[in-house]
């Protein structure tokens, strides 16, 4: 091992947080928030010299109910970068023993044996807490269900936030989509709450708009917040755009569907309204929010947001190794 590299370790073993596992949001408070980023820069150093091989002896399992590409392909990734192995199942609802009606504690319990860590994505609200209850190894919370929690996703999102925007305290922010069952909407909301004067604008139709729980949320916690059927309104003054996915199927019903899904549709007129210094969002992969001819401008963030998303995941793992 170099000696800088060691030294940059030595660092974050001296700082690191204690996490037993990562489950959501919620649990991390903003000391944390500050102490994982200062590490993801560092691991930020580390992957851009080509990895370390200091946790070589470890074994991670990525076991998705769903499937994935960033999530499990960036875990993974930071893992490789961390110089640790992998065993992997990238649709384990039908490739695994689950088809045959086995249960997600059993599978749990299996794998407690196999490895050192489990990075988890499933199909229902509460499946990472439910194996976190039963154990011994950390578990992280890749995505859990519609309407549930992705930590992980939320804290690349800050993380981008942080290094783009260069502060979060003050920050406007418009989120727009399926924000009622939109995992990544709802965690980075929860992460948001926790800064000082942020104002945030959630943009949807009523039937699907941010759901009573985050708003009781926010309310308890005196953040500013209002709900709008466009972005049109807020585009000049909010620093962040953070687009997400609406399914056609959640608002098919509508009279105005098609107008809805068009209204989400950021195109390069929209960056004419913008501040030069704000920033597009997305957690991927997008359908028909973003368009293509957006991409070269300097505010469009989502590819580098996905790439912060490796070393996000690399101090996790280090903190969860500890």
């Amino acid at each position: 091992m170099q000696l800088k590299e060691k030294l940059e370790l030595e660092f974050i073993d001296r700082k690191i947080m204690k996490l037993e596992h990562v489950i959501e949001a919620q649990q991390f408070n903003v000391p944390m928030i500050k102490e994982l980023f200062d590490i993801a820069g560092e691991m930020e150093k580390i992957f851009l010299r080509g990895g370390t091989q200091d946790y070589h002896h470890k074994i991670m399992a990525s076991l998705f109910y769903e499937p994935s590409t960033r999530t499990r392909l960036s875990f993974e990734t930071a893992m490789c970068r961390l110089g640790g192995r992998i065993i992997s199942t990238e649709n384990a609802k039908e490739f695994s023993s689950v088809a045959t009606g086995e249960s997600l504690e059993d599978t749990i319990k299996v794998l407690n044996e196999y490895v050192d860590m489990i990075v988890l994505r499933s199909n229902t609200v509460g499946g990472a807490r439910r194996a976190a209850d039963i154990s011994k190894i950390p578990i992280v919370n890749a995505g859990d269900g519609k309407g549930g929690q992705h930590p992980t996703q939320a804290l690349l999102d800050l993380y981008t936030i942080h290094k783009e925007i260069k502060t979060i305290n003050g920050l406007n922010i418009a989120i727009s989509g399926d924000l009622e069952l939109g995992r990544t909407a709802r965690s980075l909301t929860y992460l948001l709450g926790k800064y000082d004067r942020v104002r945030i604008f959630f943009i949807a139709p009523e039937k699907i708009q941010m759901s009573d729980d985050i708003l009781k949320y926010l309310d308890k916690r005196n953040v500013w917040y209002e709900k709008l059927k466009t972005i049109d309104d807020v585009l000049a003054e909010v620093d962040v755009v953070y687009q997400t996915r609406i399914e056609k199927s959640r608002i098919a019903d509508l009279p105005d569907a098609e107008e809805i899904i068009q209204r989400q549709f950021i195109t390069k007129e929209h960056l004419l309204r913008m501040k030069n210094n704000s920033i597009i969002m997305h957690p991927l992969p997008r359908l028909n929010e973003i368009s293509q001819e957006v991409d070269s401008d300097h505010r469009a963030a989502y590819f580098r947001q996905a790439k912060n998303g490796i070393f996000v995941r690399m101090a996790l793992l280090v903190s969860l190794f500890q």
